[in-house]
């Protein structure tokens, strides 16, 4: 080896060695201030164990249903989410133990597929609302938001309700069952709820996803815990986010009627911020639910703990590439560190100075961590050719024989000990010891992606010489697609089947008479009600039954609610095992189902039934106090011909529900209707009387329903009349 070669390396270990000190001084200083935090958590867990609840049992979910239920909004922005929207909102329908909420979806005039896709889903659910930015997309997250909040006050005025809460959510995002009765049951008393936000974890070599699951885990187990238990203030993580009223209207006042900064890449962390500072009160909220089935199910695997398993939480896939997770992070760092110094400064308060200068460290803490990786690897190397090859040249160690670093040193590696530790002991909590175990390895990894999110970060400020002109770079979202046959229209169906002729139904849709279109292809002959319920179950993805309105059991009749069958147009119809089967009209949201299934404490189902078979059956069993004669006489009429199929279809295709009337004919659309159901009780006023009563329609549009309801039951009469 040459002089020139020897002394070049000299310098270079001497520069090594320079290089280590400030590092080591650095991550020590650093370890403390996370070790503070660790401090803090313990010392408070054991505290609340000894000296709360060896008196207090913890709470719950018994609480939860003592509040009744206030109108909540969940907003969901959607860029290029095709497939995605509708899986939320089917599986928020399916499992959320709450009926009065409405879910704002906020689409871009230049995204048209999303748009048919939200409004596929608007057509299925009810309370799903399309809501269409003025600019085109993408835009950032807070301009989408902005546009969802304003359709949010136009639906209230319209619906004549306020809303309590307004919650943030992604459309990839899976809802506890119980997230909701929890936001309701702290409503309006907090201002800003934040539940915890647990990613999904991937197979044991996705370390890219698993170092999310990872981050996520001790960050929401024990660092925000402490940050509001010594500061009062929590940061939004985006999701599972839920905004009082009080502190959407103090948004709207601080910014003229924007509640969201359009240029801020993390507006949901700025307003965590903006809503201590005005003295509202902010919490984070981990509260572990006892029974199983009312939490989101998850495989139980060796060394989780069970009340963090069951905790009202947010699930959610999180990037498994490299490069998406890199873009990702380098977004937060853009908006959190330089956005957030810029738009928030620094507090007057020190322990709020403190916690964002934890946020900001990152900036540090980012290079830095790769940097040790590499020192790391270079010592391994250096030692391991001192090992295996003696006669090698031979160099001083870089680490040196100076006792005060080597005292760092040690300190740095109980510290980075204690790290791994604390950082393994929160993932096996939520996901088991083998994610624990997997979590040690991963913080490498991790300090990678960190690192190339701060080279991205800084090269993107620098570029642009301005933090707050750096686009929204969007996240793409994972979940299954939704079936696209069901988009397909019920008049292009029967066509499909043979049934019907193009022209045929040109006629009927542009027909002067305003009905469902299945009805007045009924009322025009071209099809029965037997072939329209295949279309609309074959559409609906459900099953269907030739429903006889007179020969339901009278035990089920008796055991079934008169104000559920009412207020949502369903008749029980058979019982199978622990299910009731019930039958409807039209599809009946998973939503309403949810909602009879738990004031009958069992599961519930439903079939679709022909046309005017729920309708007579509800007047025959559950309506006799405001029958006229002209119903009694329809009847008797068809109880008595029950068994003659072309009497009853005639008699059935003039059966029309007040409800159905005022949506066909445009007075009140489907989500005003079931916002109104909600409160709905038939056994104080009629249907008409409490739309009215809440300013949904006026006395006229009443009274011009009910004209056209009784001219259809005239029909009927006048037929009865006739055959008999």
């Amino acid at each position: 080896m040459s002089f020139e070669l020897v002394d070049a390396l000299i310098y270079v270990f001497f520069a090594l060695k320079i290089v280590v000190i400030i590092l080591a001084g650095t991550i020590f200083l650093l370890g403390i201030d996370d070790l503070f935090i660790d401090i803090v958590y313990w010392a408070r867990t054991c505290f609340r164990h000894f000296r709360i609840y060896d008196k207090y049992a913890p709470a719950d979910q018994k609480r939860l249903y003592g509040v009744p239920e206030k109108p909540l909004a969940i907003m969901v922005p959607a860029w290029q989410e095709v497939g995605v929207v509708g899986e939320m909102a089917r599986l928020a329908a399916a499992t959320l133990d709450y009926e009065n909420y409405q879910i704002f979806v906020g689409t871009y005039p230049n995204d048209p597929d999303t748009q048919r896709d939200v409004d596929a889903v608007c057509k299925q659910f009810p309370n799903v609302h399309k809501v269409v930015c003025v600019r085109p997309g993408p835009t950032s997250k807070a301009d989408c938001l902005n546009n969802i909040i304003d359709a949010i006050l136009t639906f209230e005025a319209n619906a004549s309700i306020q809303f309590a809460g307004f919650i943030l959510h992604d459309a990839e995002d899976v809802i506890s069952p119980l997230e909701l009765r929890l936001f309701n049951y702290l409503l309006p008393k907090k201002d800003l709820i934040q539940v915890p936000v647990y990613p999904y974890p991937p197979k044991w070599w996705g370390f890219t996803a698993g170092h999310y699951a990872d981050e996520f885990a001790e960050y929401h187990g024990k660092d925000v815990i402490v940050r509001e238990a010594l500061s009062g203030q929590v940061p939004s993580a985006g999701v599972g986010t839920c905004f009082s009223r009080r502190a959407i209207a103090a948004l709207l006042e601080d910014g003229d009627g924007i509640a969201f900064d359009v240029q801020s890449l993390t507006e949901d962390y700025d307003i965590g911020f903006r809503l201590k500072q005005k003295g509202m009160v902010c919490i984070f909220a981990r509260f572990s639910v006892s029974d199983p089935s009312l939490a989101l199910k998850t495989r139980w695997v060796p060394g989780m703990n069970r009340a963090t398993a069951q905790v009202i939480c947010v699930r959610e896939h999180f990037p498994r590439s490299f490069g998406h997770a890199v873009r990702q992070k380098s977004r937060w760092i853009t908006g959190i560190v330089f956005q957030g110094t810029s738009n928030l400064g620094w507090s007057p308060r020190g322990v709020i100075n403190y916690f964002l200068w934890r946020d900001r460290r990152g900036l540090l803490t980012n290079l830095l961590g790769l940097l040790v990786n590499i020192l790391l690897v270079v010592t391994l190397i250096m030692w391991l050719i001192t090992t295996f090859v003696p006669e090698a040249w031979h160099f001083p160690s870089i680490l040196g024989d100076d006792p005060a670093l080597q005292a760092v040193l040690l300190c740095n590696g109980v510290l980075l000990a204690n790290r791994l530790f604390q950082r393994c002991y929160f993932v096996t909590r939520f996901y088991g010891i083998h994610q624990g175990l997997l979590s040690i390895p991963r913080v490498v990894w991790s300090n990678v992606i960190n690192f190339c999110a701060n080279l991205r970060a800084l090269r993107q400020v620098v570029k642009i010489g301005d933090s707050r002109r750096v686009a929204w770079d969007k996240t793409s979202h994972e979940f299954p697609t939704v079936d696209a046959t069901a988009q397909v229209p019920i008049g292009q169906r029967l066509i499909q089947k043979g049934l019907l002729a193009p022209e045929q139904l040109e006629a009927a849709i542009t027909s002067p008479d305003r009905r469902r279109l299945g009805r007045e292809l009924m009322v025009r002959g071209l099809i029965n009600s037997t072939q329209l319920v295949e279309v609309l179950a074959e559409q609906a993805g459900m099953e269907w039954e030739d429903l006889d309105p007179f020969a339901i059991s009278a035990d089920l009749i008796e055991k079934f609610p008169r104000y559920l069958a009412l207020r949502y147009a369903v008749v029980p119809i058979e019982q199978q095992g622990e299910t009731l089967v019930l039958a409807s009209e039209r599809p009946i949201s998973q939503v309403s189902l949810g909602a009879i299934s738990r004031q009958l404490k069992q599961p519930v189902s439903c079939r679709l039934a022909p046309q005017g078979r729920v309708t007579l059956a509800l007047r025959n069993w559950y309506s006799d106090r405001h029958q006229n004669e002209e119903t009694r006489t329809v009847l008797e009429f068809a109880r008595a011909n029950s068994n003659h199929r072309d009497r009853i279809e005639h008699i059935c295709q003039h059966q029309v529900m007040l409800g159905e009337l005022l949506q066909v004919r445009g007075i009140v659309s489907a989500a005003l209707f079931n916002q109104a159901l909600i409160d709905y009780d038939p056994e104080k006023e009629s249907l008409g009387t409490h739309l009215i009563s809440r300013g949904i329609i006026t006395q006229e549009r009443l009274d011009e329903a009910l004209k056209d309801q009784a001219r259809e039951q005239h029909a009927a009469y006048q037929f009865a009349l006739e055959a008999a």
